[in-house]
């Protein structure tokens, strides 16, 4: 075993009984050599050279290998929907915009669970807006419906003056992150779920509950379903980008400073690794996932190939210049690895060879990305390029 002291600058990070020595390594030098598996290779060893093949072959091959090894299976059977508005004003924030309180209830074998959706609709809108959907994993503050806190975290009065509807759901509702109560929530009507190697737990279950909430934008006639924007901060950022793996209904993933088993590569040795996230979290990913501690090598996936899951869409991934538990070089890098299945579509992206400096966005391209000057979070500057960004794929500019 490797041990390194890990530092109190990442302390925050994770729960306190984490702050003891454990596997960290922030010097490249030390990285090593690793070698990924081939995102266009099919099982049988095949080269994928068209999307036909990509889409019927290869790419269910690479989601059924994340669902049994990694993020567990997403259930999608549940006997109804029912959504409720529980509070509405239509004129907050100066008028600008309507605000709804809508708790959306999932029923199925008698059991239900309900997720609480904040949502704020621009009050000056010509038929159905897009959206931005926040996986949200901190304070509910941060998302108050009466905006008595104001944060960067989740800054709706930006993305309303940008004429785009902005939502956020509490991941707790989903389920508690907590390793003890984690299934007291969607994982109620899946019990079954418990007792499998490859079912899902809270990222899983996160994941879910944010299809319930498009599932509610379909039958919603203030938001336009096609262009909903789904967002998650770092945990968070793991569950958007599975849930847009699984879910094509999302039109584009955002994933802020999602680190290991979110956007950066596995195989790494940098940061935060896979033996420290399933034992400071074990109840975030499938039992099958813990296989792999310390052997990271033996990982039939890497996170290039969750990313490239999200093809054709356009993704959009960042990191901090201070947050090197989240590993900005191996987020980068994974990125430009799930290039080439981009490329299967036409789509060239505009990330540059190397990773670009800080504070220098890659907006006009399918595949975005920046990395921000500062510490592990979510910021004005973040969501300021997530909506150039939006504009940019939904062609607002030219409205």
């Amino acid at each position: 075993m490797r041990y390194i002291c890990l530092g109190f600058l990442l302390a925050f990070t994770f729960p306190a009984s984490f702050a003891q020595e454990r596997i960290v390594n922030y010097d490249e030098d030390k990285v090593g050599t690793y070698t990924l598996p081939n995102i266009l290779k099919t099982e049988d060893g095949k080269r994928v050279e068209t999307v036909k093949v990509w889409e019927n072959v290869r790419r269910p091959q690479i989601l059924t290998l994340f669902e049994n090894e990694v993020y567990g299976q997403m259930p999608q059977n549940f006997d109804k929907l029912e959504f409720s508005v529980l509070n509405s004003n239509e004129k907050v924030m100066d008028g600008k915009a309507h605000m709804k309180e809508v708790q959306i209830e999932v029923f199925k074998d008698q059991e239900s669970v309900q997720i609480n959706l904040v949502l704020f609709v621009p009050s000056k809108r010509k038929g159905p807006v897009p959206a931005f959907l926040l996986i949200n994993n901190r304070s509910e503050r941060n998302t108050a419906p009466l905006r008595d806190t104001i944060s960067g975290f989740w800054p709706a009065e930006i993305v309303i003056n940008a004429d785009y509807a902005v939502a956020a759901f509490q991941v707790d509702d989903a389920a508690p992150d907590n390793k003890d109560t984690y299934a007291q929530g969607v994982l109620n009507l899946y019990p079954e779920q418990l007792q499998k190697d490859n079912g899902m737990k809270a990222i899983g279950a996160w994941g879910w509950a944010a299809s319930r909430i498009m599932d509610y934008f379909e039958k919603n006639d203030d938001i336009d379903a096609s262009k909903v924007v789904l967002v998650g901060h770092s945990r968070g950022g793991k569950a958007s980008l599975w849930a847009a793996a699984e879910d094509p209904r999302f039109a584009i993933c955002v994933s802020n400073n999602s680190g290991n088993t979110g956007a950066a590569l596995s195989r790494r040795w940098f940061g935060e690794t896979v033996e420290i996230i399933n034992t400071s979290f074990p109840h975030w990913f499938n039992e099958n996932y813990k296989k792999y501690n310390d052997k990271e090598k033996d990982l039939p996936v890497d996170q290039h190939m969750l990313i490239g899951l999200i093809a054709p869409r356009p993704v959009y991934v960042t990191s901090a210049s201070l947050d090197l538990w989240a590993d900005p070089k191996g987020t980068f890098l994974a990125m430009k690895e799930a290039e080439p299945v981009y490329n299967l579509y036409d789509l060239r992206s505009s990330l540059p060879s190397e990773l670009p400096p800080t504070n220098t966005p890659i907006i006009n391209s399918p595949m975005g990305y920046h990395i921000r000057e500062g510490k592990h979070n979510l910021t004005d500057y973040d969501w300021s390029n997530f909506i150039k960004f939006a504009d940019f794929h939904f062609q607002k500019s030219e409205e």
